[in-house]
């Protein structure tokens, strides 16, 4: 029936569950599927990282209901065993209400959910919390538990018989363990492109096996039985005929992208090709348009600026291509990017902006299209989402003017609006080039994917 793995709140241990569960079935040789809740994109590393099928991310704000209905489906259906991991806690979504949530996932699904839970001084306490949430939404079945940080038999017994008769399945007691925690930074988790050693899977199968009832949580992880009739076909169904390939930023600095969008564009017969930054590589002679995703441009700030090679061919294919570029890639076409020590270093200075260390902006936007642009087309509706700690400065502020006192070519595409917020003008864009802070899931988006398209053809003349 396959399952979602929640908890009552972000840290919980939902990624190291799943990570354990993953691990587990891989020693055992299964196929498990996993997807992860909301747009992101280091616990969706992550989870691709141990020899399993890639992760998916499962997003209704980004993608709408069908897409997620497909996605799952259509995956879900190849594998041995499926899960989902939630994001946040169950009900937490858009704002304060519960559009695009866990919960939103788990109804549209009609998918039973494993609770995790931090246990850590708490035994009759657990009961009253976990209830809450069962009763909450009778639409939704909280059917399992797992509790963490239960480091003692006598905790261990305390917990069952609190639990008895309460019509609700105990799956596992994880003790505490240094040697599966997960290391963290700014962002989430760190990113496996960005760890000396990589997970000890045989490690966190033997932990699985002894820690989790492995019998009750394989019946909760065989895939749901639905018929691919039901997934719709695309929107776009046709190929490409001889074009240019598009090249792609992804190294240890640039890796923030949805695995559909590469296989978006292989679908519609577009070749794709690497740009390795980190190495100091120039990017690819045949292509003509250039995707720079986000990453971690500040952590690799030095490095960048002393990459004079792919500095200089990013500054030429400029000149000659079309540059779409998100959130940090948007930062390395700036003019520079002070650093967590307060130290500058200059970036390709493509866009009159210097990055420097800021507020979190975190969250969904809605977004509406100032003017037409190649990208974006005045009024097209879109979404997408921020998550950073950087923000620019304007090197020449007021309208945007540049050093000889006329209009800088660059004009904000669109305007967005987020829970609790103004709308505001952001982005940067000219005949040429889209940057911009904010993230798109590009194949589920009509009209981003529909005009990129037309890029593409634009560009392969």
């Amino acid at each position: 029936m396959s399952c979602i793995i929640s908890a009552p709140s972000t840290d919980s241990g939902k990624t190291t569950l799943t990570l354990l569960i993953s691990c587990w079935a891989y020693s055992r040789g299964l196929k498990l599927q996993t997807f992860k809740v909301g747009p992101d994109y280091l616990d969706q590393q992550q989870l691709s990282s141990i020899g399993q099928p890639i992760c998916r991310n499962l997003d209704i704000f980004l993608s709408g209901k069908n897409w997620v209905k497909k996605t799952f489906i259509k995956y879900s259906n190849k594998c041995d065993l499926s899960l989902i991991e939630g994001a946040m806690g169950l009900f937490d979504g858009l704002g304060s209400t519960q559009f695009s949530s866990t919960a939103n996932i788990a109804k549209v699904l009609n998918l039973p959910i494993i609770f995790v839970v931090d246990a850590k001084g708490q035994a009759a306490s657990l009961l009253p919390l976990i209830n809450g949430f069962r009763s909450f939404d009778k639409k939704i079945s909280i059917r399992g538990v797992i509790f963490n940080n239960v480091n003692s038999e006598r905790h261990k017994v305390l917990i069952k018989e609190v639990f008895e008769n309460q019509n609700i399945e105990i799956i596992g007691f994880l003790p505490s363990n240094k040697k599966i925690v997960l290391k963290k930074a700014d962002l989430g988790i760190i990113s496996p492109l960005d760890v000396e050693k990589n997970i000890d899977v045989d490690y966190f199968a033997q932990f699985a096996e002894k820690h989790l009832d492995m019998r009750i949580l394989k019946k909760f992880l065989l895939p749901t039985n639905v018929e691919n009739s039901l997934i719709e076909n695309s929107d776009y169904d046709f190929k490409m005929q001889r074009c240019n390939p598009i090249a792609i930023a992804e190294d240890k600095i640039f890796h923030f992208q949805y695995p559909e969008t590469k296989e978006f564009f292989e679908e519609k017969g577009i070749p794709l090709v690497s740009w390795d930054l980190f190495n100091d590589k120039e990017i690819p002679n045949e292509a003509r348009i250039l995707i720079i995703p986000g990453g971690f441009p500040e952590k690799y700030a030095k490095h960048i600026s002393s990459s004079k090679k792919s500095l200089e061919s990013l500054r030429k294919f400029h000149k000659k291509g079309y540059i779409y570029a998100e959130c940090g890639g948007m930062m390395l076409l700036g003019e520079s990017i002070k650093d967590a020590s307060e130290k500058v270093y200059e970036m390709a200075k493509i866009i009159p902006f210097n990055s420097k260390k800021g507020k979190l902006s975190v969250g969904y936007r809605y977004i509406k299209g100032l003017k037409d642009t190649q990208l974006v087309k005045k009024n097209q509706i879109f979404r997408g989402h921020e998550f950073h700690y950087w923000q620019i400065e304007e090197k020449y502020l007021k309208g945007r003017i540049n050093k000889n006192n006329s209009l800088s070519k660059f004009t904000s595409p669109w305007e967005i609006n987020s829970w609790g917020n103004k709308t505001k003008n952001e982005g940067w864009a000219s005949e040429n080039i889209h940057a911009s802070w904010v993230h798109l899931h590009l194949p589920s988006n009509p009209h981003a994917a529909k005009n990129f398209l037309r890029i593409v053809e634009r560009y392969s003349q």
